[in-house]
């Protein structure tokens, strides 16, 4: 990324904090941006989830270490990520139809994670998201060891969360990370 493509870029994240105050309460702008400009790798990160439609932004920050969470906030699930099987083991099985990756490995060479379910609620409470979608998310071992998966989607004013092979796959399915900085 050059000079000019990250400045402008770091201008693009501006706006939507500066647009939606109502997702990082009491956090301020100018220290964010201290915190990106000591971690080159991770606006990278978060350049690339901006490339996949994901439109990154700040959800909170830890009590603790003071680092910043920045989550996928796109209306649905990220254009850029869908269709995807949930990890390369699932990928693998499959026989026929194979999709074009999978989330894990996708999310792995971004430098992100998948949200877990409190994280994807936790998000829901600042916002309406994936009406129309829906997002793979961290599958606990001991399901994903008997060969499934979960995902969420809200309907009905309601967030639900569900199963599937991991080796499925949708149009209409992606998946939200979260950049800690």
């Amino acid at each position: 990324m050059t000079a000019k493509q990250q400045s402008e870029f770091l201008s693009v994240l501006q706006n939507r904090f500066e647009k939606n105050r109502n997702r990082h309460h009491g956090i301020i702008w100018e220290q964010v941006l201290d915190r990106l400009n000591s971690n080159p790798d991770k606006i990278k990160s978060l350049f690339l989830m901006e490339q996949s439609q994901g439109e990154p932004d700040v959800v909170g920050q830890d009590e603790n270490t003071g680092e910043y969470k920045f989550v996928d906030c796109a209306a649905e699930s990220p254009a850029g990520r869908r269709s995807l099987c949930y990890d390369s083991v699932a990928l693998d099985a499959r026989k026929e139809n194979k999709p074009s990756g999978n989330v894990m490995d996708l999310a792995a060479s971004m430098g992100i994670e998948l949200l877990t379910e409190h994280e994807y609620r936790n998000l829901q409470k600042l916002g309406t998201y994936d009406l129309k979608t829906s997002s793979w998310i961290m599958t606990p071992p001991e399901i994903r060891a008997l060969g499934g998966a979960l995902f969420c989607d809200r309907r009905y004013d309601t967030v639900f969360m569900y199963h599937n092979g991991a080796q499925s796959y949708y149009a209409g399915r992606g998946f939200r990370g979260m950049l800690v900085v």
